[in-house]
């Protein structure tokens, strides 16, 4: 059986031997929710590619200490995939946050498109960042990672312009398009960004300007995915021609 995952701010100072103390919620899920005890074994992570396995010290309602019994330390993968992904209405959002971070994605932007059904303003911005977010961070200790994706803040199609024209290969996702996002040549090394547009596309002004700052616009097949998948599509089609899946 694997062992529970729980997120700390730091482990820069863990070494084998000493103690890491773990406070607040991820203390309080690992405590009252998934009732470690002492003895039992768990895996700290920083989100940062460092992380230590130990065994359960001592335990209180928000307090949870874990003698460190071996560190592991690992290079942020390569390429670096980032996601933009346009606004989806309702909770496939949070959907298409889960299986991105699940399949190993560094970065995602929420965007808000020219046809996007959601709206994110005021109140309803922060709410919906710290849904993506949380979502973000229980997927990445499901899926046991040690570097853990960044979600941005709520980007305008300016700034994603800016992110396509700073990307070593930048792709945009569109039905009409007559490149395969299978042709493509995919870096070894650097950034990869990946543009999904929402459910009722991308207007031809959006796509003009993506592409003049770079992006290829390509299709993954006949079929039209819904926008809360055919990103974790693209970045697996991408990821499998790349030495992280080869």
């Amino acid at each position: 059986m694997s062992l529970p995952v729980h997120l700390v701010p730091s482990l820069d100072a863990a070494t084998t031997g000493s103690t890491v103390v773990v406070e607040g919620d991820e203390a309080h899920h690992a405590v009252a929710v998934r009732r470690l005890r002492t003895g039992e074994q768990v895996v700290l992570t920083d989100g940062l590619g460092r992380a230590v396995v130990g065994e359960v010290g001592e335990t209180g309602k928000r307090r949870l200490e874990v003698v460190v019994t071996s560190v592991t330390s690992e290079p942020e993968p390569a390429p670096a995939v980032t996601v933009v992904q346009a606004l989806p209405k309702g909770d496939r959002g949070e959907l298409a946050v889960e299986v991105l971070t699940e399949v190993g994605v560094a970065r995602v932007v929420p965007w808000a498109a020219a046809r996007s059904v959601a709206v994110w303003k005021g109140e309803r911005a922060e709410k919906g960042l710290a849904k993506w977010r949380a979502t973000a961070r229980e997927a990445a200790k499901q899926s046991r990672r040690s570097w853990h994706p960044v979600v941005d803040p709520l980007a305008t199609t300016a700034g994603v312009v800016d992110l396509v024209a700073a990307a070593d290969l930048a792709v945009v996702l569109h039905e009409d398009a007559t490149d395969p996002l299978s042709g493509l040549e995919v870096p070894a090394l650097g950034s990869v960004l990946v543009v999904v547009g929402p459910e009722g596309g991308i207007a031809p002004e959006e796509l003009d300007a993506l592409t003049a700052a770079g992006a290829r616009s390509v299709r993954l097949g006949a079929e039209v995915l819904r926008t809360s998948t055919a990103g974790v599509a693209a970045v697996a089609a991408l990821l499998a021609r790349t030495p992280r899946w080869g």
